[in-house]
C-alpha cells in the first residue's frame, strides 16, 4: 500500500464515505446497520418480548463485550488495522437467534452478531454491520462491501474453491414438525412421501436432493420439496398441513421450538451430511482475516464471552472448544 492509498478511516474522515444505506445494493434490505444498540433497518419483529422462550428479544438488552487481544490483532492485514473497522455482513433476513429484530423493530440482535461483536472487540476494531441476504453474500463479500460475513455459513468443499473460513460452532440441522405428530423425520427413509419445508440453495436442501436421489433409487417415492421465503410463511404451512415438516438449522429451530406449544422437534443431523462441518466467519479467499480471526475466536473462548453468548442463545450444545482455519488447502 502506497502513501497515496485512501483507507476506510481516511475517506470517512474526508467526508467520501457514503452512508451504508445508499451503498447497499437494492436486492438487500436497507438500511444498513452499524455499531452496536442502536442499529437498526425496517422489517418485522418477532415480537416474543423479554421473557418469551427464557430469551431477551429487547433491544436494550446488555452488550456482551471483550477486550483486546494483542497477538491476534498483531495479525490483522493492514487495510484493516489502519481503518479501524469490521464490517460484518449478516442476514438481514435471517431468524432467530441468529440475526433478526428485536422488539423495538429496529435494533439487530442474536448469536451471529454478539460472536462478531466479541471478535470485533478481541481484534481492537469497531463493529460496521452491513445487511445483506443468503442469495448475495457470495457476491457482496468477492466485490469488498465486508470484511466478513456471518450468516451460519458451513464449510464445505464448493465454498472453499471461493472462500476462506474461521470456525466458531457446530453446525447441525433438524425437522420442525406438528406436536404429536405419529411420524419420526431424522433420515432418508422416514422422508417418502412426505411434503417438506426447506430453504432453497442451502445445506439442508442439498441434504434433502440426496435422500431422494437413495429413494428413487430404492423403488420409494421422495419426499415433495416446498420453498417458502419467510419462516411466517413456513410456520403457516405447517399449521395448516401443508407440508408435514421444515427442515432448518437446528439453533433456529429450537428457538421456535421453545416459544409454541404446537410445534416440536425431530431428529438431528450433520449439516455436512454424510460428513461433517462446522459453521465458520466467512471471508474472500486469500483475505488475510482467517487466521487473526481464528486466533481472536480463540480468545474469546478463553476468555468466556464466547461461552456467554452461546448461553444467552441457549445454543451451548453447539459449542467449539477451538476454533481454526480452513481454506482450500487446509479444509
Amino acid at each position: 500500500m502506497t502513501s497515496f492509498s485512501l483507507t476506510r478511516r481516511r475517506l470517512a474522515a474526508s467526508g467520501l464515505l457514503l452512508p451504508a444505506a445508499l451503498l447497499a445494493a437494492c436486492s438487500d434490505p436497507a438500511p444498513a446497520a452499524t455499531g452496536g444498540s442502536g442499529d437498526s433497518a425496517s422489517g418485522a419483529s418477532d415480537g416474543g418480548g423479554a421473557t418469551a422462550g427464557g430469551i431477551d428479544t429487547t433491544g436494550t438488552q446488555e452488550l456482551i463485550r471483550s477486550s483486546l487481544d494483542e497477538a491476534a490483532a498483531s495479525q490483522l492485514p493492514r487495510e484493516i488495522a489502519d481503518s479501524g473497522v469490521l464490517r460484518v455482513g449478516i442476514n438481514g433476513t435471517s431468524s432467530a437467534p441468529l440475526s433478526f429484530l428485536a422488539d423495538d423493530n429496529e435494533t439487530y440482535i442474536g448469536s451471529e452478531i454478539d460472536i462478531a461483536r466479541i471478535v470485533a472487540d478481541a481484534l481492537g476494531l469497531e463493529l460496521e454491520l452491513k445487511l445483506t441476504t443468503w442469495e448475495n453474500w457470495p457476491l457482496k463479500l468477492e466485490s469488498g462491501d465486508f470484511d466478513v460475513v456471518h450468516s451460519n455459513i458451513g464449510v464445505n468443499a464448493e465454498r472453499l474453491e471461493k472462500f476462506d473460513f474461521a470456525s466458531y460452532r457446530a453446525a447441525y440441522m433438524s425437522f420442525l414438525v406438528r406436536s404429536g405428530a405419529d411420524f419420526w423425520l431424522e433420515d432418508a427413509e422416514s422422508l417418502s412421501g412426505r411434503i417438506i419445508a426447506v430453504g432453497a440453495n442451502t445445506n439442508q436442501e442439498r441434504i434433502l436432493t440426496d435422500w431422494n436421489a437413495e429413494l428413487e433409487a430404492a423403488g420409494q417415492e421422495p419426499a415433495a420439496l416446498k420453498h417458502y421465503s419467510t419462516d411466517a410463511d413456513t410456520l403457516l404451512a405447517l399449521g395448516a398441513g401443508r407440508v408435514d415438516g421444515y427442515l432448518s438449522p437446528y439453533a433456529s429451530l429450537s428457538f421456535i421450538a421453545a416459544r409454541r406449544d404446537d410445534v416440536e422437534l425431530q431428529g438431528r443431523i450433520n449439516a455436512g451430511w454424510p460428513d461433517e462441518t462446522l459453521v465458520a466467519a466467512t471471508f474472500a479467499r486469500g483475505s488475510g482475516l482467517a487466521a487473526p480471526y481464528a486466533a481472536a475466536l480463540n480468545a474469546v473462548i478463553a476468555d468466556g464471552t464466547y461461552a456467554q453468548v452461546l448461553e444467552r442463545w441457549q445454543i451451548t450444545d453447539e459449542a467449539l472448544t477451538e476454533s481454526r482455519v480452513h481454506t482450500k488447502e487446509t479444509p
